[in-house]
């Protein structure tokens, strides 16, 4: 019984009566002026419901007053696009209206006809209202009293769940909407996804760099040493540190556009990075490097940086050769260093697969893996 009743605890059903009575306030004052031509309202809900503008405000009150407090209630509050987004508007409103006569009929009338069995139960005769004009009182008319609130219950339950289905089906996003917030999603992950490659190659580069420098410092025992090892560890956490709060910018302000984030014309930092970090680095870089595009370019530093990382993390102060190469249109990287007797190179690190991922969201690739006892990461991004 307690179930039966619950709906009648929920504000959302009284809401929702609510939005099935309003257009009625309008049907009403017509009855006034012509009673004759009661169906003059609908007729003119048609040309009203063209209006680009309707949508927005009917799926306003839709979303009040029918879904309360949902997050995704699925009903739109966008102007109407085409003309299939208009018919749908004029066929929600005349639908809203034909379901706002039933519960104002039922609303009335069904609390009359249980006083009035009531009435005739107890004795009395009808009260004069045009039905149920005729009865004769009867006790057994008060058993019959409880039905039509029975059935009132169920009109404004019921019509409640039917327009609110109506309002999703009709009010609903139309297909080039919900290709738009698919699309709008879809650049959210991605943002997410490229944020987190940023905290994660910029910051753990540098916890990185500090690890091995403060373990070749300590193994050393050369003043000298330890002061430069400091300083690149000074450096290195003052330029993750810049990362990240220009990565929580972008996070607190979405519409306020990012600083510049580092080229590969910041290279050098890196490198230099690498060898205080005790690793001999060979570098070569060859071709217009400074005509890369920018995209191009942040990519490749971020690809370089991951992979420098790699080795410092994995294989320690170890002689690497690094590669860039601008020709025929395309950026070449790479990266090799010797593995480690016992150590076969990660393989499948999130590290890896951001290089990866970094390379194929510029229609670039990117291999990584042993070759004739060296381990290579090599990455070929197209410029255009």
């Amino acid at each position: 019984m307690a179930r039966f009743l619950r709906p009648l605890l929920r504000g959302t059903t009284y809401t929702r009566l609510l939005h099935l009575w309003v257009p009625m306030l309008v049907q009403s004052v017509w009855m006034f002026i012509d009673p004759a031509r009661f169906w003059v309202p609908a007729l003119v809900l048609v040309p009203v419901g063209l209006l680009p503008a309707v949508r927005v405000g009917e799926g306003v009150q839709a979303r009040l007053l029918l879904t309360p407090g949902q997050e995704d209630p699925d009903i739109s509050v966008t102007p109407s696009a085409n003309w299939r987004d208009r018919m749908r508007t004029v066929l929600w409103l005349e639908l809203r209206m034909a379901l706002g006569a039933m519960t104002s009929f039922a609303s009335v009338w069904l609390p009359v006809l249980a006083v009035e069995l009531t009435r005739c139960g107890w004795g009395l005769a009808p009260s004069g209202m045009p039905w149920p004009a005729g009865l004769e009182p009867r006790p057994a008319y008060a058993l019959l009293a409880p039905l039509p609130l029975l059935a009132l219950y169920g009109v404004v339950v019921g019509l409640g769940a039917v327009v609110t289905g109506c309002a999703r089906r009709l009010l609903g996003p139309s297909a080039a909407e919900r290709l738009a917030a698919l699309e709008e999603r879809t650049e959210q992950l991605l943002e997410r996804t490229r944020i987190a490659r940023e905290l994660h190659d910029s910051i753990g580069h540098a916890l990185t760099v500090a690890v091995v420098q403060a373990g070749a410092a300590r193994a050393a025992g050369d003043p000298a040493f330890t002061d430069r090892a400091l300083d690149a560890i000074e450096e290195t956490g003052r330029a993750a540190l810049a990362d990240l709060e220009r990565v929580l910018g972008v996070l607190r302000e979405s519409e306020r556009p990012a600083s510049a984030r580092p080229t590969l014309a910041d290279a050098d930092r890196l490198l230099e990075s690498a060898r205080t970090s005790g690793a001999e680095v060979d570098a070569e870089v060859s071709g217009p490097l400074a005509e890369v595009p920018g995209p191009v370019s942040r990519e490749g530093y971020r690809i370089l940086q991951e992979a420098l990382t790699n080795v410092l993390r994995h294989a320690g102060a170890v002689p690497v050769r690094v590669r860039v190469a601008v020709a025929g249109g395309t950026l070449c990287l790479e990266v090799r260093n010797p593995l480690p007797a016992g150590i076969r190179g990660p393989g499948r690190g999130s590290g890896l697969r951001g290089i990866r991922e970094r390379a194929a969201l510029l229609g670039g690739r990117a291999r990584t893996g042993p070759d004739e006892g060296d381990w290579r990461v090599r990455a070929e991004l197209p410029l255009g």
